[in-house]
């Protein structure tokens, strides 16, 4: 009798180890998620290497296998939302052929200059791929003009960069030279500031400019691409998930739905939309900090891109074309062929990009026959075509041949 009850017991312990052999792949698997629960996102502004929280992995494949984990026991999106937004970041990078761990604007311009036309080219590759992305196609086609002037600050050793930028101001400081001082007053600042200060930007300077774009640029991506790679695999459910999880507001959603709906009007929507979240959520404040950093420079360093920049888009109007400077003293006038306003000020870039940059971009994508073509050039051609060293000559005859005074 002893020895059957022994029997009975030591079954009854193998029965336990098995039981615990069994169901420990289960504990460990709850742990692998509940490790990454109620994660905030740090890192959610680009502003440093990685992906959102250095808690998380970077590799989509681990990411997902934890997401899944949490999805199957049932915790609510709002608790795995830093989770769900770096798995989807993950895929992006992916896609993007972006190496997220490396891509950190700290670093510098030579450590992030493939990764800073990556950005672009994927832009365009997903407006190829999904044409209803209306927003991604003008992030390519008004990203370009962007990235033009990135990289023109960037040949410091040639003509199109420092050189080319205090040409621009010594241009500016010149005609300002002759001008009635009445009317001198009368000027935006930000024109006065560019002929009086714009001849002494340093290589320093444009660098921690060059940093500035950078930042944004990847907060940018970090925001808007996810939710595009999040809807190309799961459709409407994918976004629908960041949406319940806190990642995306009723705006994001609402123009995803449009997009689902696949109307003419509803796509249109939502790339405004969209735009919107970008320019007035995503990098408004960044913008604001830019204008204000390096003393007088960082508002000369803005006030010179607004100045060079025009997007890739058919028909749209350069800034300085859209909205000269007028300015008016009794008898004495004066037109300039300068932008009366700054794109880093958020309310000026707003009018600017809704009466004009935006509308001629709408209008191309209701003509698909003509669209199709011009978003499938090579983001490199894009690129080369928005330097500088091409368009400079015609600027600097722009501003002398128009700067019209009336006296």
């Amino acid at each position: 009798m002893p020895k059957v009850q022994g029997l009975i017991r030591l079954a009854g312990v193998l029965t336990c180890l098995t039981i615990g052999l069994v169901t420990a792949p289960a504990a460990h698997a709850e742990s692998a998620y509940a490790a990454y629960l109620d994660l905030p996102s740090v890192n959610g502004e680009g502003a440093s290497g990685g992906g959102l929280n250095p808690a998380l992995p970077l590799d989509p494949d681990t990411l997902r296998g934890a997401l899944d984990e949490a999805r199957a026991a049932g915790i609510a999106p709002r608790h795995y939302a830093t989770l769900l937004h770096q798995y989807w970041l993950s895929v992006a990078t992916r896609n993007a052929d972006i190496d997220l761990a490396t891509w950190d604007p700290a670093l510098g311009v030579a450590a992030n200059t493939r990764t800073f036309t990556q950005v672009y080219v994927n832009y365009l590759r997903l407006n190829n791929a999904h044409p209803d992305y209306w927003w991604t196609g003008l992030a390519g086609l008004a990203g370009g003009s962007f990235a033009s002037g990135f990289f023109d600050m960037g040949d410091v050793s040639s003509i199109i960069s420092v050189p080319g930028l205090h040409q621009v101001g010594s241009t500016v400081a010149d005609l300002l030279r002759g001008t009635p001082s009445q009317l001198l007053d009368a000027l935006p600042a930000d024109v006065r500031t560019l002929g009086t200060e714009g001849e002494r930007l340093t290589a320093d300077d444009l660098a921690w400019y060059q940093t500035r774009l950078m930042i944004m640029q990847k907060h940018i991506f970090i925001d808007q691409v996810p939710m595009h790679e999040a809807y190309a695999a799961d459709g409407l459910a994918g976004v629908e998930e960041m949406y319940r999880a806190g990642v995306l507001d009723d705006n994001a959603i609402t123009a995803w739905r449009e997009i689902a709906a696949g109307t003419q009007d509803g796509l249109a929507d939502a790339a405004l939309r969209m735009t919107d979240r970008e320019q007035n959520q995503i990098i408004a404040d960044q913008w604001d900090v830019t204008a204000r950093g390096r003393g007088a420079m960082g508002r000369v360093m803005t006030y010179v891109s607004t100045i060079a920049g025009k997007a890739a888009v058919p028909g749209v109007r350069a800034p300085g074309v859209f909205a000269p400077v007028t300015v008016a003293v009794g008898a004495m006038s004066l037109r300039a062929p300068l932008p009366d306003f700054d794109w880093a000020d958020r309310d000026t870039r707003w009018n600017y990009i809704t009466h004009d940059l935006l509308p001629r971009y709408l209008e191309l994508c209701a003509n698909p026959a003509v669209a199709r073509p011009i978003l499938a050039v090579p983001f490199s051609t894009m690129l080369d075509n928005g330097r500088l060293v091409r368009r400079l000559p015609d600027l600097l005859g722009d501003m002398t041949a128009q700067w019209q005074l009336t006296t």
